[in-house]
């Protein structure tokens, strides 16, 4: 029975993964959702074990923002922000609104 589990456990860290680090915001949609998203992601990693320490979580969730957020990615890394999630997509949010 442990190895079912195991099994188990394995095949569902490696969807969330999957998931994790396959998704792309479309440019245009809207980055609270999209941040939403990555969130309810990193939860479902750290729940099995299967997660990464923030700034690589930081650093996928950039990576998988369009274009048009490279001045925020830009800015975001030349100040060396030490952010949450959460922080992190508040700023998300609000370089939408003035973009």
């Amino acid at each position: 029975m442990k190895e079912v589990y195991v099994v188990l456990h394995r095949h569902i860290r490696y969807a969330g993964t999957k998931a994790f680090f396959g998704t792309k915001m479309a440019e245009g949609s809207s980055v609270q959702s999209h941040g939403f998203k990555m969130l309810s992601l990193v939860e479902k990693l750290d729940d099995f074990k299967g997660g990464l320490n923030n700034d690589a979580y930081i650093d996928v969730i950039l990576q998988s923002l369009p274009p048009s957020y490279d001045p925020f990615i830009i800015n975001y890394n030349i100040n060396e922000f030490e952010k949450s999630i959460h922080e992190l997509i508040n700023m998300l949010v609000q370089y939408e609104t003035t973009t």
